[in-house]
């Protein structure tokens, strides 16, 4: 698996900021990925592709400790931050998660204002700085400033679908995390708006890593610089899947040339 990337220029400048090692993932007794192996870059949008029930979005949970919150939850193998085992007996879950944020599928703003959606997050953390500045700077980055920064009293529920989730995306980064992951999201969301928050990924990337998933195939094209395909294989008879996965790269070798055959049916609409 590592030679996939091991000629990379990138990885060889940097060390990654998240890695993966034979990861295993279990619901209770049933194994639902086996065997993931993968690095992911700074300042680097890094998509996972395949197709439902592959494993995707379990593997994204894994990254900020999100999946510990299901009780079957058990995970095999290492998951490293610069080096530290996320999964270490010490390690706090919601330190994890301030440091690597989350955006969900739909758009969630909390019932609050826009001022406070941004806001709210700092205060429980007992943020010191000045307040004002941090959430015009949270919603410039998100560029969503200029269409709000006059109605910050209003509710966040008052914005449309898409500025709804680029408003989750700027909570989200005023928490000051390194790491954001995206679970599908611009899924929800019409052309218009996808293409604004696809564009904000390529901005955020000069500040933050980003992870992806993704079923919009021309999406991981457009916004990532590494691919990660997944797939899924029937075990036993009950209709069970495990996800694994089959090939990691420049999103451009994927798309364009993949050395598995299985990652050429899949970008290529033969299957999935």
């Amino acid at each position: 698996m590592e030679e996939s990337y091991k000629n990379q220029e990138d990885y060889q400048q940097q060390e990654p900021v998240l890695q993966l090692r034979d990861v295993d993932i279990y619901y209770g007794n049933y194994k639902a990925v086996r065997g993931v192996n993968l690095d992911i870059a700074k300042n680097q949008i890094t998509a996972f592709i395949g197709p439902s029930g592959c494993g995707k979005s379990t593997i994204l949970r894994c990254l900020n400790r999100l999946n510990d919150l299901i009780s079957s939850f058990k995970l095999k193998g290492r998951v490293t931050y610069h080096g530290q085992d996320l999964y270490h007996k010490d390690i706090d879950p919601v330190e994890v998660r301030k440091r690597i944020g989350m955006v969900f599928q739909r758009p969630n703003p909390f019932p609050k204002t826009i001022y406070d959606n941004i806001a709210y997050g700092a205060r429980v953390n007992g943020y010191k700085g000045d307040m004002d500045e941090l959430v015009e700077t949270s919603l410039r980055r998100a560029v969503l400033w200029d269409e709000v920064k006059d109605k910050l009293g209003e509710s966040g529920f008052s914005l449309s679908g898409g500025q709804q989730q680029r408003l989750c995306i700027a909570r989200t980064i005023a928490a000051q995390p390194e790491v954001v992951l995206m679970d599908e999201p611009c899924s929800a969301l019409d052309p218009i708006s996808t293409l604004k928050i696809e564009e904000l990924m390529h901005e955020l990337k000069e500040n933050y890593t980003i992870v992806i998933v993704t079923h919009n195939m021309q999406q991981a094209t457009r916004v990532a610089d590494m691919t990660a395909f997944f797939n899924a294989e029937a075990i036993g008879d009950k209709g069970n899947k495990i996800g694994y996965l089959v090939e990691f790269d420049r999103t451009e070798k994927i798309f364009s040339d993949p050395r598995e055959e299985a990652t050429r049916d899949y970008v290529s609409g033969r299957f999935g």
